[in-house]
């Protein structure tokens, strides 16, 4: 069974290990008095701790290392199958399969929605005080367009359900993408 909590402990402490050391690693992730937390209060707990020992860019970069990579195979034949049949990123945004996958063109610039949050690990949070928890979806969208266009792409968390908005929304830049090369 494919145990979502444990993965994102592993992964956020090796992560924190990375940025600082393994005590500030233990202390954030597995804090002695978080054993007996249910997920809703371990991701409140975790997050605040990353707060107090990070800067906000810091902590972007650990959260975005934290993307669990959960249904990417899925997604990624879809971005594929839509890169294929467009010529052009209005094409792309303006076909069936973008629309029904939250995607969408607005004034040139390419927008990801959710009516609601694709985050497993946050079914059961109400509502978190800041979007630090939710900035591994930017680190997710970023990875998934990046293998499906092959070139680097910048995404900025716009909006977040569990943070009070009514939808989450990114800002996906794709840059130096050649439609007219897609095919080679």
């Amino acid at each position: 069974m494919f145990e979502i909590r444990d993965l994102q402990e592993k992964v956020l402490f090796s992560i924190i290990e990375e940025y600082s050391n393994t005590e500030l690693a233990k202390k954030i992730v597995y804090d002695e008095n978080d054993t007996h937390m249910n997920d809703c209060e371990w991701v409140k707990s975790t997050m605040q701790k990353l707060e107090d020992n990070f800067n906000e860019s810091q902590i972007e970069m650990i959260r975005m290392k934290c993307q669990c990579g959960y249904g990417m195979d899925e997604k990624l034949k879809l971005l594929n199958f839509l890169i294929m049949s467009s010529s052009s990123l209005e094409d792309f945004a303006a076909k069936k399969e973008a629309d029904a996958a939250g995607l969408y063109l607005e004034n040139g610039e390419l927008y990801l929605k959710f009516d609601n949050c694709p985050c497993p690990m946050l079914q059961k949070v109400d509502q978190l005080k800041t979007d630090t928890w939710c900035k591994c979806t930017i680190g997710y969208t970023k990875t998934l367009f990046e293998k499906a266009f092959k070139c680097d792409v910048d995404v900025i968390l716009l909006k977040s359900i569990k943070t009070g908005d009514t939808e989450c929304l990114q800002k996906v830049d794709i840059k130096n993408f050649d439609w007219n090369k897609r095919l080679q």
